[in-house]
């Protein structure tokens, strides 16, 4: 897979400005895609998009193919007939009333908006858009029959532990899912609808940033919850016992982010039944993302070349163990399917000579970050001047620090010997521009694709980060304000990517502004 010199910036779906709690793919999503296309960037990456089951976390969703229903835009579902304006007269919060995502009000808002449109979608007596619905049903039914079903119970029972509902629907007794489909037709239907406008609204805004020049970067968690109609649907393909639970789970030992681990909870997959259907679950799952992303980040890649089994009773990640995993048997299925995968390999944490020979044999590019790379002195891996082209460079990701934050962490007791990373600054300069230089250095690399979180673009400090690995709450809440994307931070990002050779051949010169 061929990858331009280019330069983006990462900010999730839900870190847009928004009047309903969250960000979402309305007119906010496309304004921030002419900032990117005002300021030479290719390439707009965000977190993953499924509905979130666990404390927000993207990482933690109940559907690997889903969309999220809080990512819907009420202002889009106006614009194209779902909803009447006055319908969303009175849900907004006030514009820009907190930098700080209020999940609860965009769920309570949002079901109450969609429930109002699947009602007048469904309650018209000729509709032409019920013939795109139903398309859509029968293009998806691989995964969307499954997975309303799953969503209409859940709700029903008030519980995603699927393992606790009624026995004929834990063992998926076809007469027991028959009867329940039945009962809960109207929520089945109401999930479908929600998933045919999440898609709708998706694929408008995919089509517009492509249009601009700007690419979608997705990201995939390896690893799906059990609280997931994935697992429920597919009890054969995860370790589970014969009442559903998990044997083992899935996390990673001590590390640079925790001294115990980290006890992700994720059911582990049966590698060897995938590998007798020939991975079709899998393959399936990358045509989804390929049909809504133009690049694709796995996260935790390592696990495909070995993984940390933990058992299922212990309280910590210390009493785990490596297994190795499939190698590269299922991206090589995909791609005889699929044809060319454009994956970008998370290779970040305990990485060993054997993860880095996996993605080189399937010519996927890595991570580096500059965050890593000014501990230790003679470890230069992670320093900028290091970093390979066929790799993806970030001053930091949505689990670091932000890069002003970092700096800050760093700055060493008065009459202590010099940091490391002096020697890259000019600390002559105005303090402000401190953000701006490690900017350079990361886009000034030969890595051909590098990637700036907003926080850092804004040079903003810790009261931005994104997530702090290991912490269960008080995550995925920062939020981007309307008023901080401007003509003229836009002018400042295009300036270091023309001079660091990241700007597309055909990007024209700055000419525009932003739609205020």
């Amino acid at each position: 897979m061929e990858f331009p010199r280019a330069s983006g910036v990462l900010l999730h779906i839900t870190s847009l400005p928004s009047d309903y709690g969250v960000g979402d793919l309305g007119p906010n999503a496309y304004r921030f895609v002419d900032f990117l296309e005002l300021a030479g960037q290719q390439i707009w990456q965000i977190l993953p998009l499924g509905p979130t089951i666990q404390a927000n976390s993207p990482y933690s969703c109940y559907s690997a193919f889903a969309g999220n229903a809080l990512l819907i835009s009420p202002e889009e579902m106006v614009k194209h007939g779902l909803l009447e304006e006055s319908d969303i007269e009175t849900a907004p919060l006030e514009p820009d009333a907190a930098c700080h995502a209020d999940f609860p009000h965009a769920f309570e808002v949002k079901w109450r908006l969609l429930q109002i449109a699947n009602e007048k979608f469904f309650g018209r007596p000729v509709c032409a858009q019920i013939d795109e619905f139903e398309s859509f049903c029968v293009s998806q039914r691989g995964w969307l029959d499954d997975f309303a079903l799953f969503a209409a119970l859940m709700k029903h029972f008030g519980t995603d532990q699927w393992f606790r509902w009624e026995p004929g629907l834990v063992q998926r007794d076809p007469a027991a899912l028959r009867e329940w489909r039945t009962r809960l037709a109207k929520q089945i239907e109401l999930e479908q609808f929600v998933q045919f406008v999440f898609f709708s609204q998706w694929t408008r805004l995919k089509q517009y940033a492509n249009q601009h020049g700007v690419r979608l970067f997705g990201d995939m968690p390896i690893f799906v919850a059990h609280g997931s109609a994935d697992v429920w649907a597919h009890q054969d393909l995860f370790w589970l016992d014969e009442m559903g639970l998990p044997t083992v789970v899935a996390g990673v030992p001590p590390d640079y982010f925790s001294k115990t681990g980290q006890l992700w909870g994720n059911p582990l997959y049966r590698w060897d039944r995938l590998a007798a259907t020939n991975y079709g679950w899998w393959t399936r799952r990358f045509q989804t993302a390929f049909a809504m992303y133009d690049l694709l980040r796995i996260d935790h890649f390592r696990a495909f070349e070995a993984y940390w089994e933990i058992p299922a009773s212990a309280p910590t990640a210390i009493s785990g163990r490596w297994v190795s995993g499939p190698g590269a048997a299922p991206f090589i299925a995909a791609q005889r399917q699929l044809g060319e995968l454009p994956i970008v390999a998370e290779d970040l944490g305990m990485i060993t000579e054997a993860v880095h020979e996996l993605r080189d044999q399937l010519h996927f590019p890595g991570m580096r970050v500059l965050q890593f790379g000014f501990d230790v002195e003679h470890d230069s891996f992670h320093r900028p001047e290091s970093f390979p082209e066929n790799s993806v460079a970030y001053t930091g990701t949505h689990d670091n620090s932000t890069i002003i934050g970092w700096y800050l962490e760093r700055q060493p007791p008065h009459g202590s010997k010099p940091d490391i990373l002096d020697r890259y600054l000019d600390l002559a300069a105005d303090q402000k521009t401190i953000h701006w230089q490690l900017i350079s250095m990361v886009l000034g690399s030969q890595s051909h694709t590098a990637i700036v979180p907003m926080q850092d673009v804004l040079g903003l400090d810790n009261s931005a980060r994104m997530n702090t690995p290991g912490l269960a709450f008080d995550n995925w809440g920062w939020r981007l304000q309307a008023r901080q994307l401007t003509d003229k931070l836009a002018a400042e990002l295009r300036i270091v990517t023309e001079h660091t050779d990241r700007l597309s051949h055909s990007s024209e010169p700055i000419t525009g502004q932003l739609a205020r």
